[in-house]
């Protein structure tokens, strides 16, 4: 019997998770259909609902029905606490189990590239939802510190604020107050979504560093182009996409999909 599982959000008719889940499927062997399922503004608890009682299994949610995601759960996953947001939800037995893949494939995509995040001096551009989400699978990793760069620094402490566990492993500053070379620099703004580059001074790259985008498309992105310029190694977000949708294919179906083929196909696709 095939299991259903879908994509929700507003829009979401750009979303590739349909065809990443369709080639994990057969790739495992599991029997599932995934479809997109476009929710109203004011209207996705009771999508969820309509989808629990047709018999759905699960859901992916993106924008902007993740902290929404968050509030409907009835258990969540320590990640999904830390980042107080879920992107995965699972329909068990009556309950909503929520989670937050977002860190882990950020993580999984740094680390498969060969990057050491254990030890490295990150830094992290951005204190928005999309930093909060990666911040405990980040410090999970152990690094020598994380330093979060934001316009705002009374936001960039809130965020600080919200891992104590972190110690002196954790802190805030202003773009403009960045004055030293970091061995991974992290951009979770929204930047590049309009091809804008976040106010970062050229001296936090050099040709030890790993510059990574949250964001992914055709072309790098104008952070990507900026930081190869100074001589850091660049990757976009399309690996991060994968490994976190993977990660949520584990937690639906207990079965872990080998990534690698399923990103060369998609990067072949864009």
């Amino acid at each position: 019997m095939t299991d259903h599982y879908v994509v929700i959000g507003n829009p979401v008719a750009h979303s590739k998770s349909p065809q990443i889940h369709a080639r994990f499927a057969q790739q495992t062997g599991q029997d599932i259909g995934y479809e997109r399922l476009l929710a109203p503004l004011d209207g996705f608890e009771a999508a969820v609902h309509a989808f629990i009682a047709g018999g759905g299994r699960g859901a992916n949610v993106t924008v902007p029905f993740k902290l929404d995601a968050f509030a409907l759960a009835d258990e969540r996953s320590p990640r999904a606490q830390a980042a107080g947001a879920v992107n995965t939800l699972r329909f068990d037995r009556g309950r909503i189990f929520g989670d937050n893949t977002d860190g882990v494939g950020l993580v999984r995509d740094i680390v498969s590239g060969g990057v050491a995040i254990t030890g490295a001096r990150v830094l992290l551009l951005g204190a928005g939802g999309a930093a909060r989400g990666v911040m405990l699978p980040l410090l999970e990793q152990q690094p020598e510190q994380i330093v979060i760069a934001n316009r705002t620094l009374a936001k960039a402490e809130m965020l600080v604020g919200e891992f104590p566990q972190a110690g002196g492993q954790l802190s805030a500053m202003r773009f403009e107050a960045l004055s030293d070379a970091c061995d991974i620099v992290i951009n979770a703004t929204s930047a590049s979504l309009s091809a804008e580059l976040p106010p970062v001074p050229p001296c936090v790259f050099s040709s030890q560093t790993f510059a990574y985008d949250m964001m992914y498309g055709l072309a790098p992105t104008v952070f990507m182009q900026m930081a190869a310029a100074h001589g850091a190694r660049v990757r976009d977000g399309l690996g991060m996409l994968i490994e976190q949708a993977a990660e949520s294919f584990f937690v639906w179906r207990g079965v872990r999909p080998d990534t690698a083929p399923v990103y060369q196909w998609l990067r072949e696709q864009l």
